[in-house]
């Protein structure tokens, strides 16, 4: 049996010292969460000198931070007609051209901070599963390209060159795209954030939050942190602590795997120019390398574990489909982690009371657009007004009936595998009527 592990625990540079919450403490900002989202904020908090403390339930990078694919996937499924739409012209635009800088600002973040995380910037590859699908690619593309950003269709030869398959005959090129060890860059992070000042605090669970005159206190097991402002930068491993917060959002599930080494040859004919790719699937495949040369593939899972409902069973029969020539090589672990999904996939940062913030729900997008976040959340704390900043602040407006939909998910992966099929053999049954490769 394949063991289950996170692959990038093992690999990853060593966590700074974390202190614990022993007594009631005082800080004039508390973020809780220390993932990408928190610790990119709380740096630019503690660089503007304010007093920081952040709070982590477990481990720093304990949740999707350190669970993730990794991939700097900056491009939403959503044109930029579909935000001027949903948001106005002038929240879009921010949006938009945010956008366009999101992966070259992660790049740029990592080299100023010298976080050590095997970032790679060589591109990302958003592979058709089927003609429908390269249809929709074609839409996204002339959309994206229409307000600068460095998009390029491949064709079909292209597309085999680049992913070294036969599983896809069309694809977009995404130049700013990339990859980083997740939790590597969250680690590198929380240093950066502690040498600028911020004071980190491992298992340390918010428990309760009240309002203390104007400020606010978060109450630990052994403690409390009482400050004048807070943010919330929990993601999918969100709980109750702030009424309706959980609810805006449904978890869905990343699974993985790690290869064992590829040889030199394998590389040659798998991700030749090791950039990333991730498909059109709705139980969505996607694989990168990492800086030891194992293929991480991934897909979408059902909970906690890869292996509940047939989850090591997906991801292994997604590999052989994308990389036939890889059926023989060894897997040296499995895991799984949760991604928090809005119902339009876009993220939302709530201001739900006077001085409390939160940002969540980046549905996928989470290495790019979490830093985005972080930033923006900063911002604001520090008087930035709202309409300079990227992201919409709305108040916090729940899923309808999102228990139920709750229950739903850890079916969702085995349906949306069916459906999967089901397109790619009605695709195959669809007459070409093109006389010419797309």
């Amino acid at each position: 049996m394949i063991p289950e592990g996170i692959h990038w625990h093992r690999t990853a540079p060593p966590p700074p010292a974390c202190e614990r919450v022993e007594s009631d403490l005082t800080a004039d900002v508390v973020i809780v969460g220390a993932g990408l989202t928190g610790l990119r904020a709380a740096i630019t908090l503690a660089e503007a000198g304010v007093d920081v403390a952040v709070l982590d339930a477990e481990k720093i990078g304990f949740g999707s931070s350190g669970r993730s694919g990794g991939q700097c996937n900056p491009i939403w499924r959503a044109t930029p007609d579909d935000l001027r739409a949903k948001f106005g012209a002038a929240q879009a635009e921010r949006l938009i051209n945010t956008t366009l800088s999101a992966a070259d600002d992660l790049f740029d973040d990592i080299r100023r901070y010298n976080v050590e995380c095997e970032a790679e910037q060589n591109g990302w590859v958003q592979a058709a599963h089927t003609r429908n699908a390269a249809d929709g690619l074609k839409r996204l593309h002339a959309a994206w390209a229409g307000v600068g950003a460095e998009i390029t269709v491949q064709s079909k030869a292209e597309t085999h060159a680049a992913v070294g398959s036969d599983a896809y005959d069309f694809s977009l090129h995404h130049a700013k795209g990339g990859f980083v060890q997740p939790m590597a860059l969250t680690r590198g992070y929380a240093k950066a954030a502690k040498a600028a000042g911020a004071r980190l605090y491992e298992e340390a669970p918010a428990q309760k939050i009240k309002q203390t005159g104007s400020k606010w206190r978060i109450e630990t097991p052994q403690g409390s942190v009482t400050a004048e402002k807070v943010i919330l930068a929990t993601n999918a491993y969100t709980d109750d602590l702030w009424p309706g917060l959980r609810q805006t959002m449904l978890p869905m599930y990343s699974i993985s795997l790690a290869t064992a080494p590829l040889t030199p040859e394998q590389q040659a004919t798998v991700l030749p120019g090791r950039k990333t790719i991730a498909d059109t699937r709705l139980a969505i495949y996607y694989a990168r390398y990492d800086a030891g040369n194992r293929l991480i593939f991934g897909c979408v899972g059902s909970n906690d574990s890869a292996r509940t409902l047939g989850g090591v069973g997906r991801l292994m029969n997604g590999l052989h489909t994308v990389f036939p020539q890889l059926k023989d090589i060894g897997i040296e672990c499995t895991w799984a982690g949760r991604i928090g999904v809005t119902q339009d996939m876009m993220p939302r940062m709530f201001e739900p009371a006077p001085g409390v913030l939160a940002g969540v729900g980046f549905s996928g997008r989470g290495i790019a657009m979490t830093s985005v976040m972080g930033r923006s959340l900063a911002r604001k704390v520090l008087g930035g007004h709202n309409d300079d900043l990227p992201f919409p602040v709305s108040t916090i407006n729940p899923i309808p009936f999102h228990e139920i939909s709750r229950r739903m998910v850890p079916l969702m992966a085995p349906s949306m595998s069916v459906k999967d099929r089901a397109g790619v053999v009605w695709d195959r049954l669809k007459p070409d009527f093109s006389e010419k490769e797309t």
